[in-house]
Formats: structure tokens, sequence, C-alpha cells
């Protein structure tokens, strides 16, 4: 299990982090070169500005039972379809109404 987070503006990547490295759980951290940021804890990909690059990227990279952080419903959607969890920045789970 790791990880993921759509970091683009995110207000809780710090603690994500913090109860990540309590429980030794990667974390990856997506963002664009508009919104650089550096860790000491996760893994930090930058990718370029285009339009939904970072929420491509951060899809390409999760697995079935990772964990998406995401403000993003489309972004929580593929990640539910990839059977990975998401969770919104407020803390609240995306759920399948399907399955």
């Amino acid at each position: 299990m790791r990880v993921f987070v759509d970091a683009d503006a995110c207000p809780v990547v710090r603690i994500v982090e913090k109860i990540a490295e309590k429980y030794g759980v990667p974390v990856t951290l997506l963002c664009d070169t508009n919104h650089v940021l550096s860790s000491d804890y996760s893994e930090v990909i930058i990718v370029g500005a285009g339009a939904d690059a970072v929420d491509f990227k951060l899809i390409s990279l999760s697995h079935q039972g990772d964990i998406v952080v995401t403000q993003d419903y489309g972004v929580a959607a593929m990640a539910l379809g990839k059977k990975a969890y998401a969770i919104h920045q407020s803390g609240k789970w995306y759920t399948d109404i399907w399955n």
C-alpha cells in the first residue's frame, strides 16, 4: 500500500505525511511545475503544467489497495475504478455505489 496525494494546493499534505510516517506507509506527492514542493518524508514527483497532467500521472502510478488523496471527483472516480481508496482532503471517503 502506498499513499498518493494530488498535492497541487492541497492543504493537508503535512497531515497526510505525519500519519503515514507514523505507520510506515510510503507517500508520493504529485504536483505540477506551478506548485513545486519538497519533503523530508515523501517522494515528490513534478510533472509539466499541462491540463490534468498531475491527475493522469497519479492514476497511472496507483494500484489496487493504494490510497489517493484528492479534492478532484474525476481523479477519485478513476482511483475507485482501479480499486484504490479515494479520500477527499477534508477526510471524507469517496465511494463506488455500484459495487
